[in-house]
């Protein structure tokens, strides 16, 4: 839309969580081919470019065993980098208020808790209203939308959403209260409790670092001791012979 509006749109940020289903990294690709003059930056996780590398660092199934932590490393941390590396003061997003739950108050402009300004023009939309434009305009699509799917995220959490925009979003974290992936939480309370999971963690895998030394200590100490008693043993012959 922005295209047909500017000769120069805004740049678009891609948050690569490196969970994503191989059709949303095949959008991303549609999207900059189809929009070439449009700067498209990709962000991933820090130190991180696998999920290989992402779960040496943070463990496997990070979503399951903390799901905000998770949250925060593969989304939040991302977006506040690019936000900053990018000089981003202002964004677009594709919200809208027919998508319930926190989205349903939605205004058209905010301004979060870093102080950046977020514009929801979308929010008067349906989701008939965003299909009906795609396919008028031929706008690169999500082939998932095609396949039963009305709202895409990480293919671990999300499945097939219900009928009509009240269960749009019904295919996300399904069976949990979670509606939304923490870019539009408080961005200072997220951090605050990944740093102290973090913390925790650290002192943690400290802790155990320590009883490994004190376990190897120990076993250095025993295997001295035995050194010692058998060379007494040896110099006791030495000086007293057996008979």
């Amino acid at each position: 839309m922005l295209s047909k509006l500017t000769s120069t749109p805004p740049p678009l940020i891609f948050l690569d969580t490196l969970y994503h289903f191989p059709e949303t990294l095949s959008l991303r690709d549609q999207v900059h081919s189809r929009y070439p003059n449009v700067p498209l930056y990709t962000y991933a996780p820090a130190n991180c470019s696998t999920t290989i590398e992402f779960e040496s660092l943070h463990g496997q199934r990070l979503w399951e065993t903390d799901e905000s932590l998770y949250d925060y490393l593969v989304k939040v941390e991302p977006a506040q980098r690019a936000y900053h590396e990018l000089g981003v003061k202002a964004i677009i997003t594709g919200r809208r208020s027919s998508q319930g739950a926190s989205r349903a108050s939605l205004p058209i402009l905010e301004i979060d808790s870093t102080g950046l300004f977020k514009l929801n023009p979308f929010k008067n939309w349906t989701f008939g209203q965003v299909k009906a434009y795609i396919d008028e305009h031929d706008v690169p699509r999500n082939a998932l939308l095609g396949r039963g799917y009305r709202s895409v995220g990480d293919w671990h959490s999300t499945q097939k959403s219900g009928d009509g925009d009240a269960g749009e979003r019904s295919g996300r974290w399904k069976g949990k209260e979670k509606t939304e992936c923490g870019l539009h939480e408080d961005y200072f309370r997220m951090k605050k409790k990944a740093l102290a999971v973090k913390s925790g963690l650290d002192r943690e895998n400290e802790l155990k670092s320590l009883g490994k030394v004190g376990d190897e200590t120990r076993q250095l100490g025993l295997e001295m001791q035995v050194g010692i008693t058998d060379s007494l043993r040896s110099l006791f012959r030495l000086l007293f012979p057996s008979p």
